[in-house]
């Protein structure tokens, strides 16, 4: 009778709802699969300076923190000063940047995977809070650069990054006219500007007070679990599938 399969279609539909809940809770503390990342986040109580934030649960080590602190890591070999000397005020935004990009375990909603030789995932989109956004740019408007896209792009010949030819250095202010054009197009969209302020639990902060807790724990919940939301009905289209398949040798029987 058809009332008997009722312990079965339950079963099922929670089954499906749970690993679909399994998969979206995983990314509320992860780390990315990238080059300096641990393989899962923990405490490091000697991260460095800027880095300090994430002690209490890292995806880098205190090594990694602190090299994220050289005008030139060895990490990437990356040169701040490729336009002459960067300010003090814009390279501390730079560091916050890197260090939520290898410490935070926060990111996995918006994680995606890559075929680089370096990383095999990087965050994309990730929401920046408008305030953090804004005084990165108003900070660095008057540093120099000579590119919009650091992700790429440059002369690597020397083992750090140069100019590439037939380009000009200039502010940063001509280069990125706006917080947005900053924030969005220097690493390739990782970020995107949000439209929520601090403490709003919908964007992410780039740093925090850790005497305060950190805020992007509630963040990255809320997203991941509206991606779970709206990703329920394809999980729930293989359920579907599999009943449509059964449901005739059950009756038959």
């Amino acid at each position: 009778m058809p009332w008997k399969l009722t312990p079965l279609l339950l079963f099922l539909a929670w089954m499906a709802y749970k690993c679909n809940a399994r998969a979206r809770t995983d990314l509320f503390n992860v780390c990315m699969d990238a080059k300096h990342h641990k393989i899962k986040p923990g405490p490091e109580d000697k991260l460095h300076d800027q880095c300090i934030p994430w002690k209490k649960n890292a995806c880098c080590s205190a090594k990694v923190s602190q090299e994220l602190h050289r005008d030139t890591s060895s990490l990437y070999n990356f040169n701040w000063d490729h336009c002459g000397k960067m300010e003090p005020a814009c390279k501390r935004h730079f560091i916050q940047d890197n260090c939520l990009y290898e410490c935070s375990p926060n990111l996995g909603p918006w994680i995606q995977e890559v075929n680089q030789s370096w990383r095999k995932e990087r965050f994309l989109n990730v929401p920046l809070c408008k305030e953090d956004c804004q005084s990165w740019w108003e900070d660095c408007r008057t540093s120099y650069t000579c590119k919009t896209n650091w992700q790429k792009g440059w002369n690597w010949t020397s083992g750090s990054n140069k100019c590439p030819t037939g380009t000009t250095c200039g502010t940063f202010e001509f280069y990125f006219p706006t917080p947005a054009a900053l924030c969005e197009g220097l690493w390739s969209h990782s970020y995107k500007l949000s439209n929520y302020s601090r403490g709003s639990g919908r964007c992410i902060q780039m740093w925090f007070d850790p005497a305060q807790g950190n805020p992007n724990e509630e963040v990255a919940r809320f997203y991941a679990l509206a991606m779970s939301a709206g990703a329920m009905p394809q999980g729930i289209r293989p359920l579907l599938l599999c009943l449509a398949l059964i449901l005739p040798l059950w009756l038959h029987d």
